[in-house]
């Protein structure tokens, strides 16, 4: 039986309301499938952004503790040195307060007598030599030659031992030292200071600890 085109028509265009419906649905399925990846992928780069963000301001982070470490071991070691300035200056004061103190004693002759005495019989006692040179500063050659000649005695009571000493003409201490006397053994290898320089210093460290 032969199809009118009337019904060719209907035919062709029920086929084609078909294929148009699986069209539509087909793209809505590419709509719906595009969607999803497009929501996988921004959610992927979404994260990789806030991962790297995380990764960025953790390193920054990092970087301003370590500069605030810095900073503080800076501040801190600017700290330390002003107070070892501050020290090194109380200290310099001290000792030349010392100095200044010392070069009065000697001024005292009799003080100063008695002070000689007792540096010449220590030097003597630290170094039990049997023969010893003394030198000390040209004005206090006579004081030196007094202080030695009381020494010898009392030298010789303690140690049990005979001493001669001999105060040196030739080789003397600096007229602008602050006072006090060398002591060598005869053959010059050993020495002993009580000058009041060296007295000073030896008690200046002893006592740099409590200062």
């Amino acid at each position: 039986m032969a199809l009118s085109d009337v019904d060719v028509q209907k035919q062709i265009k029920h086929m084609m309301a078909f294929i148009e419906q699986e069209a539509n649905e087909k793209a809505e399925e590419i709509d719906a499938k595009a969607e999803e990846e497009f929501n996988i992928e921004k959610g992927r780069l979404v994260q990789t952004q806030r991962l790297k963000i995380m990764e960025y301001y953790e390193k920054k982070e990092k970087q301003i503790e370590q500069q605030k470490k810095i900073q503080m071991s800076t501040l801190r070691n600017q700290a330390r040195l002003k107070v070892l300035r501050a020290r090194n200056d109380l200290i310099s004061e001290l000792l030349n307060d010392a100095k200044l103190r010392l070069s009065r004693i000697v001024t005292d002759p009799e003080f100063y007598q008695g002070l000689l005495d007792k540096l010449v019989l220590q030097a003597l006692l630290r170094l039990l030599e049997p023969v010893v040179t003394v030198r000390c500063r040209p004005q206090d050659h006579f004081l030196v030659e007094a202080a030695v000649q009381r020494a010898i005695p009392q030298y010789t009571a303690v140690s049990h031992r005979c001493v001669e000493v001999q105060v040196d003409k030739e080789v003397q201490l600096a007229t602008d030292t602050t006072g006090g006397v060398e002591v060598y053994s005869s053959d010059q290898r050993i020495m002993v200071s009580n000058t009041l320089e060296s007295r000073l210093d030896l008690l200046s460290q002893q006592k740099m600890p409590e200062i």
